[in-house]
């Protein structure tokens, strides 16, 4: 199934009902009195999270909700029914946007998270409210008011404390697959990952969940490739891991590698440019160790003292435990400003 993680819907929240003229007619009581019940409100259109969803593929089919208007007053001061409330469920990380102003409406980051979008319209009143001491048969009444009307866009930002980047084949997924419970697809070619993957990684009892998208090339904040359109996904994240194939270093100098990833994320955004990263040199295990302390050397020249690195195999798990741990250790600092 293809992943979508955009969407535009139209709501239409319900309309109130109308209030009702209505008088008792009763035998022997030919002065009854008004007795004309209020209308019901109009239903409300709530977005709601839904654990069990990750895309928003629903929506490319249907578009279009409607809320049920509230039923009228009647007489016996009998008010009428109020409209069914309509749920729209939506995976944790979707952000709501009003797109007459595209303003945030709000963000579904929590469990069962549940935000109104569409207010249904008031009732109406019927002439049973309008009785006074000076108007005691009043013919008077209220109509309900229209729901809300609203075009939305949804936008899923996939929740994630560590993303990872990298040139195609530079060993992301396999990483993933190693540290986490994901399953991915790993082979050989260009654009193995054609969708963000979410993998848990669990250590002792405290876990993190880091994501991996496709692979980056250079102009893809052009369009370029399939990378720039899920580099948003990364954008909740609080740690950015970049993948560099050791084996490259040899043909290409480091800064060339580092430059086309670093490049693409300014173009894309600023803030995301500016989150922190750390260099992962995978494929280890196809060097020999005299060939992997000569790459150190190129390495620890160009890059900055602070800048946090690890050699890794993730095909052999090389190391890929050390990284794990460091990664748990970043996030609870963070978490609770160690």
């Amino acid at each position: 199934m293809k992943f979508v993680d955009s969407a535009t819907i139209h709501v239409s929240a319900g309309n109130g009902g109308n209030g009702c003229i209505s008088f008792r007619r009763e035998k022997f009581i030919p002065k009854g009195g008004p007795d004309g019940g209020d209308g019901g409100d109009g239903g409300n259109i709530w977005i709601i999270s839904d654990t069990n969803m990750n895309s928003l593929t629903d929506y490319r089919i249907q578009k279009t909700f409607y809320a049920e208007n509230g039923k009228n007053g009647s007489s016996a001061n009998s008010s009428g029914r109020k409209g069914e409330d309509i749920f729209i469920r939506v995976p944790l990380g979707t952000r709501i946007i009003n797109l007459h102003d595209h303003s945030i409406i709000a963000d579904i980051t929590k469990k069962e998270q549940k935000v109104l979008i569409a207010r249904g319209g008031w009732h109406g009143m019927g002439n049973t409210r309008f009785k006074s001491p000076t108007n005691r048969s009043p013919r008077k009444k209220t109509n309900g008011t229209l729901g809300e009307c609203r075009h939305i866009g949804l936008e899923l930002i996939l929740i994630a404390d560590v993303g990872t980047l990298g040139l195609p084949n530079s060993g992301k997924s396999t990483l993933i697959t190693a540290i986490s419970n994901a399953k991915t697809k790993i082979n050989n070619y260009p654009f193995t990952t054609l969708r963000p993957i979410l993998g848990a990684v669990q250590i002792k009892k405290e876990k993190f969940i880091v994501a991996d998208i496709p692979g980056i090339i250079q102009g893809a904040s052009t369009g370029i490739g399939l990378g720039i359109q899920f580099l948003k996904h990364l954008s909740r994240c609080h740690l950015l891991l970049h993948v560099i194939d050791i084996t490259d270093i040899r043909k290409n100098n480091i800064n060339n590698i580092r430059r086309i990833i670093l490049q693409e994320l300014k173009n894309f955004k600023e803030s995301l440019f500016k989150k922190p990263r750390w260099l992962i040199f995978n494929k280890i295990d196809k060097l020999t160790e005299k060939k992997i302390n000569s790459v150190m050397l190129q390495i620890k020249k160009k890059i900055e003292n602070n800048q946090k690195y690890y050699l890794i195999s993730a095909k052999k798990k090389i190391g890929t435990k050390q990284l794990s741990q460091d990664i748990m250790l970043y996030l609870y600092q963070k978490k609770y400003k160690i």
